[in-house]
């Protein structure tokens, strides 16, 4: 074993939530290094699929109590539903342990707000799970953007379009009866969001579909696509935002998410930087502009990265496409460009990885953090506005057709009192934050 893996053993994990990501996480930050020793699911049958890897980890299905009785654990890796990212891991950080939290960071703005408040005050590493973030190529990006190869960034395009979490007439019937599995605890599954009767479509896996539950895709995707250029610009929080949604009526609205939006964010001027329009895209009714500099039948994005994720960054002095998460393929166009930029540019350095793959890069980053390094890239002071805006755009969603204006500081839009009562929602009795 390496003397990186040695000292990275030295971080016990406790993993929440073992579903796709969840299980991918688990692997992921073992193979980093760290010592999985507690594992934690609602579902008995997730729990079964990842327990045979790991036969010395505790066994919980209540994360409180993981939380109460085992003392040992230094971290703990959220990867639940968006609705109970929040109460899990604040709990957490209350208990001094370190966070490595799934993206979208929380599912309400509130809770982000509150998340992002609660590592600064308990002084625990943290990291969202936008794994790009951690990705070389990711970093080359925000430096060419940075150096000026395009001249001053007016305008930003991103789209999602592989993906499409809307069900429309398949909306579950409220009346409709299902038995809840056996290897299930419902009520625990629900957690702070109201009561409802189980449905397969909300369990295992469709919960992403539905509002109560989800961001939709503007939260997951934003976090990737968005990232390189957040980082690169500092673009901070946007100053309004207005949403144009394809095709559903008010109680949609309350459950699912559009089959297609296009959303406008305007983010001020920072320092030295002029004004920067963000547009995001997701379904196929919105699309972005295609680049003049592409040849005739010339991919464009968001074909050019796996699942459909892409970007389209428009300066004065040219332009860039990138796609997939976290920026994996990004370049110049024309390609001429390109070439002349490598010419006189560098790549970045590996971040903490010293050649590791990408994907365990971020966990490492975070185990390090942990062991008191310096704190890791994406985390919550990042990670925590980076999610805001994403949930800004979806808030924007449920009102298409209106400009929100914005006040970050006070948490407020000051055109649009009504739309302050998207920004959480009640929790049920016996749940707080």
């Amino acid at each position: 074993m390496s003397q990186s893996n040695e000292q990275s053993q030295s971080v016990k994990m406790a993993a929440i939530g073992l579903g796709s990501m969840g299980s991918v996480n688990i692997r992921t930050a073992s193979e980093a290094g760290a010592r999985i020793v507690a594992l934690c699911d609602v579902d008995q049958a997730q729990m079964a699929r990842v327990q045979k890897y790991y036969p010395d980890a505790s066994l919980y299905t209540d994360y409180r109590q993981l939380l109460a009785q085992q003392k040992d654990i230094d971290a703990v890796i959220v990867s639940t539903p968006n609705h109970s990212h929040a109460v899990i891991s604040l709990a957490a950080m209350e208990l001094g342990k370190h966070v490595y939290c799934e993206k979208p960071l929380a599912h309400t703005l509130v809770e982000v707000r509150k998340m992002t408040e609660a590592a600064r005050e308990h002084k625990v590493a943290t990291q969202l799970g936008n794994q790009g973030h951690s990705y070389a190529t990711s970093r080359e990006l925000g430096e060419c953007i940075r150096s000026g190869a395009i001249g001053d960034i007016q305008e930003i395009h991103l789209v999602e379009a592989a993906f499409n979490f809307s069900l429309f007439e398949r909306l579950p019937d409220p009346e409709e009866e299902h038995a809840v599995p056996e290897t299930l605890d419902w009520d625990l599954w629900l957690g702070p969001v109201p009561y409802r009767k189980y449905h397969p479509r909300y369990h295992p896996g469709m919960w992403r579909c539905f509002r109560p539950f989800s961001s939709g895709m503007i939260g997951d995707f934003f976090c990737h696509a968005g990232d390189p250029m957040v980082s690169a610009l500092n673009l901070g929080a946007p100053a309004s935002i207005l949403a144009e949604a394809d095709g559903y009526d008010d109680d949609q609205i309350k459950e699912t998410f559009p089959r297609s939006s296009k959303i406008r964010f305007e983010f001020p001027a920072e320092g030295s930087r002029p004004p920067v329009t963000l547009y995001w895209y997701d379904g196929d009714v919105y699309t972005p502009p295609r680049p003049e500099e592409l040849a005739d039948g010339e991919e464009t994005i968001p074909s050019l990265g796996a699942g459909g994720v892409g970007g389209l960054v428009i300066g004065t002095k040219g332009k860039i496409i990138y796609g997939s998460h976290g920026a994996a393929e990004w370049r110049i166009i024309p390609e001429a460009n390109m070439q002349a930029y490598w010419k006189d540019g560098t790549r970045s350095p590996d971040l903490r990885g010293q050649g590791m793959p990408d994907n365990m890069a971020h966990h490492l980053d975070f185990i390090q953090a942990c062991q008191g390094g310096a704190p890791a890239g994406s985390n919550f002071d990042h990670g925590g506005p980076l999610t805001e805006i994403a949930i800004l755009g979806n808030i924007a969603q449920q009102i298409p057709g209106t400009k929100l204006q914005w006040d970050a500081e006070n948490m407020t839009f000051p055109n649009q009192p009504e739309a302050n009562q998207l920004l959480h929602y009640q929790y049920r009795d016996g749940w707080t934050l």
